[in-house]
């Protein structure tokens, strides 16, 4: 006895329609497996080329070191010396503390990394460090904008310098920094991290940057690059084209200063900041915008230049440039700067007056 045709159709449908359902749901359940199934990433590095790593090792530690040491020596200078109470030099501290904080949230992983031979790091660990590193990158270029602003007050219009460069206005300067970089950020992170990686776990560099974590990416990321694209223009290339025009404003004061000594005075002002965005920007336009090696490993060597070797140049570019940066320097070497520090506490200075009598 046969079905009816309408009949066998209409089984052939649900039947169909079952198989259909199983099939999404199949991929549904493996695409959910993917999502959840990484809990760490593994760190490629150099792991073929084990000796340069221990040469890596041995100067990342050392850069690190001089980069901590250095950049903290220009906070506690500005907070000892009063000489160093100007908005150039608040500025300047909050450069040093992003420069630690920037490299402190790779560099010790990655150092640790360079000794084993099974580098790994938490789904947690990975997204803290790409959130910071971006985070801390942005920030930078909007601060370096900032202090450019700051120089072309002091030099184009010093008379009204004390009235513009207010401490609160200073403040919210630095605020509106920290807070563009650490937003886009976290909006970049959160877009980054909802892309599907379909269990890809293996990251071709030496730490979490979110351009390595994309390429894991096997769905679409046509938004993720639309955003870094519009991210790199507002807090990268604007900040540059603003020290651009400080600069040119700058220097065409600077030329209708009659004297050759005032001339040289109003531009080692200056000096420092030009030389640290230089540094800056050129490895930044170096490590993007330059042929693609036919080694990888290249690539991740002048990325690792950037993180680690331009923060550490920036306390050593600041004392070797800056009179007033110096003068502190040796101050706290002798001693005097401490001395002098006590003597305005209350309780120190009561003290001191004792031990006089």
């Amino acid at each position: 006895m046969t079905c009816p045709r309408s009949g066998c159709l209409a089984s052939r449908s649900v039947r169909a329609s079952s198989d259909t359902c199983v099939v999404r749901t199949g991929l549904r359940e493996n695409e959910m497996a993917n999502q959840t199934a990484v809990t760490e990433y593994i760190l490629l590095g150099l792991q073929e080329h084990h000796k340069l790593e221990m040469v890596l090792f041995v100067l990342c530690l050392g850069i690190y070191s001089v980069n901590v040491l250095g950049n903290s020596l220009l906070i506690v200078l500005n907070m000892l010396d009063p000489r160093l109470h100007s908005p150039m030099y608040f500025f300047l501290s909050n450069l040093s503390l992003m420069d630690i904080c920037g490299t402190s949230s790779f560099v010790p992983l990655m150092v640790v990394n360079f000794l084993k031979t099974q580098r790994t790091i938490s789904f947690p660990g990975c997204a803290l460090q790409m959130y910071l590193t971006l985070a801390l990158g942005s920030t930078e270029c909007l601060l370096l904008a900032v202090m450019a602003y700051d120089r072309y007050v002091a030099i184009c219009q010093p008379l009204r310098y004390p009235e513009i460069m207010r401490r609160q206005t200073c403040v919210q300067m630095v605020v509106l920094s920290w807070g563009m970089g650490f937003a886009n950020s976290l909006l970049q992170s959160l877009l980054t991290w909802n892309v599907s990686f379909c269990g890809h776990n293996i990251i071709n560099h030496f730490f979490c940057e979110i351009l390595a974590v994309l390429k894991l990416a096997c769905g679409d990321i046509s938004l993720n690059a639309l955003l870094i694209m519009v991210a790199t223009v507002i807090l990268t290339l604007a900040p540059l084209l603003l020290i651009f025009l400080s600069y040119i404003f700058i220097l065409t004061t600077i030329l209708r200063v009659p004297s050759a000594a005032g001339r040289r005075k109003a531009f080692s002002t200056c000096s420092a900041h030009i030389i640290v965005v230089v540094v800056f920007y050129g490895t930044i336009s170096f490590m993007y915008f330059k042929p693609k090696a036919k080694d990888p490993d290249l690539d991740k060597i002048i990325a690792l230049f950037y993180g680690v070797v331009t923060p550490s140049l920036n306390p050593i570019i600041y004392s070797l440039r800056n009179a007033e940066v110096k003068a502190a320097a040796i101050a706290l070497l002798w001693g005097d700067l401490l001395s002098r520090k006590m003597s305005h506490l209350p309780c120190c200075s009561s003290t001191l007056s004792c031990m006089a009598g």
